[in-house]
C-alpha cells in the first residue's frame, strides 16, 4: 500500500489486557506501535478491545508510547465494557490524542475477543466534547436520529447513553436541531 502511495493506518488490539493472555505490558504495546510507525503508518489506533482500561492506565500507556511515537499519530479505539471508554477518551485527549474511534449508538464488539462489548458511542463523545467547548463539526441531533434508525435496523436499543435518553433531552440552544 505504501509503495502504491496509499495511506496506511495501523492497529494494535488488546492494548490493556488480552482475553487469553491477561494484562499487556505497555512497553510491548509501545514496541508494536513504534514498529508500525517505522513502517510508515500515518496513524496507529490503540484498541482497548475488551474494555478494561482506566483513565490512569490510558495515561501510563500514552506516556510510554510518546517516547517512541508522537501522540499526534495515535488514535484510541475504546470498548465500553466497564463504562470507562468516555473517561479513557478524555484522558487521551488531555494528553494530546485528537483521534478517537467511536461508533453510532455504541454498536460493535469483537467476535474474536470474549467479553468485548460495544464501542464508545459517538453521540456520547460528541455531546461531552461540545459541553467542554471542543468543536467536532458533528451535527448531534442528526447523529441521534441516525442512532435511532440503526437501533430500528438491528431490532434493539443501543447501549449509548445519549441514544437511550433521546433527542428531546438536549439542552435548548446548545445543539440546534436540524430538519
Amino acid at each position: 500500500a505504501k509503495a502504491a502511495g496509499l495511506p496506511v493506518r495501523g492497529y494494535v488490539s488488546c492494548v490493556v489486557e488480552c482475553p487469553y493472555d491477561g494484562p499487556v505490558d505497555p512497553g510491548e504495546v509501545a514496541r508494536v506501535a513504534k514498529a508500525l510507525h517505522d513502517m510508515g503508518c500515518y496513524e496507529i489506533s490503540l484498541g482497548d478491545t475488551i474494555g478494561v482500561g482506566t483513565p490512569r492506565y490510558t495515561e501510563t500507556l500514552l506516556e510510554r508510547i510518546a517516547q517512541d511515537v508522537p501522540l499526534t499519530q495515535i488514535a484510541l479505539h475504546l470498548h465500553d465494557t466497564r463504562g470507562t471508554a468516555l473517561a479513557n477518551a478524555l484522558a487521551g485527549i488531555a494528553m494530546g490524542v485528537s483521534t478517537i474511534d467511536a461508533s453510532l449508538g455504541g454498536l460493535g464488539g469483537c467476535p474474536y475477543a470474549p467479553g468485548a462489548s460495544g464501542n464508545l458511542a459517538t453521540e456520547d463523545l460528541v455531546y461531552t466534547l461540545a459541553g467542554m467547548g471542543i468543536e467536532t463539526q458533528v451535527d448531534l441531533p442528526s447523529l441521534l436520529r441516525a442512532s435511532h434508525f440503526a437501533a430500528h435496523v438491528v431490532g434493539h436499543a443501543l447501549p449509548g447513553k445519549l441514544h437511550q435518553v433521546g433527542l428531546d433531552t438536549l439542552p435548548e440552544g446548545v445543539f440546534p436541531v436540524t430538519p
